[in-house]
């Protein structure tokens, strides 16, 4: 087995009986990180629809099934880095490989053009990148942080994750306003912020010394192995589950921009919307977490995304509506995004703990994946109202099949 020792580390330990800080160097750091490289990949995600809808004239379908690539392409590589970290024991630089490859594929998407095969192609491995570095980076957090403080750790994280979700679409929304619908530019200023993003990491993240323990070495069999414990086993699938059940954003926000009455030009702006929520509540929910339980955390989130979805259906209209939304949305991901990884980190020993994380990722990717490509279809072919109800009856299903699967963990 391996036991973190780090200097971040240190920065949890009391003096005179004090504790001085209860959020590692490290976590910053790689929020940095994490900001720089969401105002580039959420720059990316606001201009799609606009994109493909819009300039290339695709269909739902079309744009179900690269949104389903942007989320299900990073399954198989989560596995993957996440194995790959543990066995050579360099979060760090698995993690470089997944930012850089993401990077450097920003500027593949001007040439490509409007070959939907293309685009589809740069998009794979666009989200590769980030399937690389999901699990390492998670790992880095979870290593250098005592365990009642994860769910703390990582709301900071996606907290300054958010604040780049936020600028994204901010940035992009300029540039089509502004500067020119033309991709070319769009697509490099985000290769700049993804690139600045590789270098904090490269020139400031360290990687956590770890301590060999006898007899405990990570394998992609015992990785694999870990589903056999109960609660891992629960965990995954449960998580993939209600992944099954998610619309992914793209499809809530075009959706919610039809249903609203607001121009299509609002689509680029509604993750800012979400973003700022999830800036908001994303530590206050990690600290919650610590306190009354993250899987049931995890769970209540889930219930303010069946409110999303109510909402959805059009009770009321215009600008109210997409504030509703919006931020319910927001709140959604506060309560489940770190929470999944800080509840996932207290199932995993510390040897495997990149892989094990990866395999919950992996579960909730490819449930996301297969629910991108069937909304697009079912857009394609109903109207938006009963596609909603459909998703809104499968939400509530999942959520109640959830709660008698993992029912000990919701009422502890």
């Amino acid at each position: 087995m391996y036991v973190a020792s780090t200097r971040s580390g240190k920065e949890n330990a009391p003096v005179d009986g004090v504790r001085t800080s209860r959020v590692p160097t490290t976590v910053f750091l790689l929020g940095t990180v994490s900001l720089l490289t969401d105002i580039s990949s959420e720059m990316v995600t606001a201009f799609m629809p606009v994109y493909v809808l819009v300039s290339l004239q695709m269909t739902y379908v079309q744009l179900g099934l690269l949104d389903g690539l942007y989320t299900g392409a990073t399954a198989l590589l989560r596995l993957a880095g996440g194995y790959i970290a543990d066995r050579v024991h360099r979060h760090k630089e698995v993690a470089v490989a997944g930012y850089g490859l993401s990077a450097v594929m920003k500027l593949a998407f001007v040439p490509v053009g409007a070959s939907a095969l293309a685009l589809g192609g740069v998009q794979t491995l666009d989200r590769a990148g980030k399937g690389l570095r999901t699990g390492p980076r998670d790992a880095l957090i979870s290593l250098v942080t005592p365990s009642k403080d994860l769910g703390t750790a990582f709301g900071v994280h996606r907290t300054m994750d958010t604040i780049g979700a936020m600028f994204g679409p901010l940035v992009t929304f300029a540039l089509l306003s502004w500067v020119t619908y033309r991709p070319g530019p769009i697509f490099m200023i985000s290769f700049c912020f993804a690139a600045l993003g590789v270098i904090v990491l490269v020139f400031f993240v360290r990687q956590p010394r770890l301590e060999r323990v006898p007899g405990k070495v990570a394998s992609l069999r015992a990785t694999v192995g870990l589903l056999r414990e109960k609660r891992m086993r629960r965990t995954t699938i449960a998580a993939g589950l209600l992944g099954l059940a998610t619309i992914s954003d793209a499809f809530v926000f075009v959706v919610l921009q039809k249903v609203s009455g607001l121009p299509s030009t609002a689509l680029a702006l509604m993750p800012v919307g979400t973003a700022l929520m999830f800036l908001l509540a994303a530590t206050p929910m990690g600290k919650l977490a610590d306190r009354v339980g993250r899987w049931r955390v995890f769970f209540g989130g889930h219930v303010l995304l069946l409110g999303v979805y109510l909402l959805l259906l059009g009770p009321f209209g215009g600008i109210p509506l997409a504030a509703a939304s919006l931020a319910l949305h927001g709140l959604f991901y506060a309560a489940t995004d770190g929470v999944l990884m800080a509840h996932g980190a207290t199932l995993v020993p510390a040897h495997m703990r990149a892989g094990g994380l990866s395999i919950v990722q992996t579960g909730q990717a490819l449930a996301r994946f297969a629910s991108s490509v069937g909304i697009g279809l079912l857009l394609q072919n109903l109207a938006f109202g009963t596609t909603v109800l459909l998703a809104v009856g499968a939400l509530t299903a999942a959520l109640v099949g959830v709660y008698l699967l993992i029912r000990p963990e919701v009422s502890r």
